[in-house]
């Protein structure tokens, strides 16, 4: 009796679904975030951002042993904790010193250099369609973000230099994916990450109120499971062909926007948003080959 596998169509769309539940869960922990923000320091909120996941893993150490943690790729786990804890901080600074508007640009725009850097270090195949999605989904962000002349300071080269680091970090997670089950890639992010992390937050070290308690701690549960259906995600399909559901983060944001402190979209961020969900559908090759499909009955009939 033959077994039915899966079609590469599904696992692409199962990878584009999970990391839609990422951005969503990503989109969450801002919001938590922004209210943590008010009286809390970014040192110590990128501190429990990593450390909290550690007790996430906790049973999995209990359960698997020395197993869950074995690992021969322990130099790529080092590097992609570097580079993603680096474009942590790089997008901290840039949301502590730029307006938010031109700091979301940063944090968004990474999938733009996804489909280069996976094509040089993985040699994972680029077309037109993966490089057109991704630039059009960055013209989307910027009509959210409306970016003034602050976008091309000396502090834009740090907020550019995170987004390029957060592409690395994405493609990293993709090598990774083909040995290591996205828990380890995770665990190991979550140990490196609150190992560095702790140095500059001793220094802002303080009791903190229940109500600060709760939103950290919600950062860090947020952040490490949105970072596992991430992971599963990029074990699914190249990380150039799903890179552009990342946009949709800013929808996700634009909504708690204007939930929790009444902001209203303005006719550019419509425009944008409408851009991106044009970007997101044109990497999912099912409905890309359904308007094909369509498009060539329409010209023969």
């Amino acid at each position: 009796m033959m077994q039915n596998t899966p079609s590469p169509l599904s696992a692409v769309n199962k990878a584009l679904l999970c990391l839609m539940t990422s951005a969503l869960l990503f989109s969450i922990m801002g919001v938590c975030i922004r209210f943590a923000s008010e009286t809390v320091d970014n040192p110590t909120v990128v501190f429990f951002r990593n450390a909290v996941g550690l007790f996430i893993f906790i049973p999995m150490l209990f359960k698997q042993g020395l197993n869950f943690i074995k690992t021969d790729k322990l130099w790529m786990h080092t590097w992609r904790s570097i580079v993603g804890l680096a474009a942590m901080y790089g997008f901290f600074y840039a949301i502590a010193h730029l307006k938010l508007s031109n700091a979301m640009v940063f944090s968004y725009s990474s999938p733009i250099f996804i489909p280069l850097i996976a094509y040089f270090f993985l040699k994972e195949r680029i077309n037109r369609n993966m490089i057109i999605a991704a630039v059009v989904g960055l013209v989307g962000v910027l009509l959210v973000a409306k970016p003034d002349q602050g976008l091309f300071n000396a502090l834009s080269f740090i907020g550019l230099g995170a987004c390029f680091l957060s592409a690395m970090a994405f493609v990293t997670v993709r090598a990774l994916t083909s040995t290591e089950p996205p828990e380890r890639i995770v665990f190991y992010f979550c140990i490196f990450g609150t190992l560095i992390s702790s140095i500059p937050m001793f220094w802002h070290w303080r009791l903190f109120t229940w109500q600060e308690l709760g939103l950290l701690i919600a950062v860090g549960l947020l952040a490490n499971i949105s970072q596992i259906f991430m992971s599963y995600a990029y074990s699914l399909a190249p990380a150039g062909q799903i890179g552009p559901m990342n946009y949709i983060a800013i929808v996700f944001a634009g909504i708690w926007g204007f939930i929790f402190w009444h902001e209203i979209p303005d006719l550019f961020s419509i425009l944008g948003i409408s851009i991106i969900l044009i970007a997101i559908l044109s990497c999912n090759p099912s409905i890309t080959a359904k308007i094909k499909k369509m498009w060539n009955q329409a010209k023969t009939g």
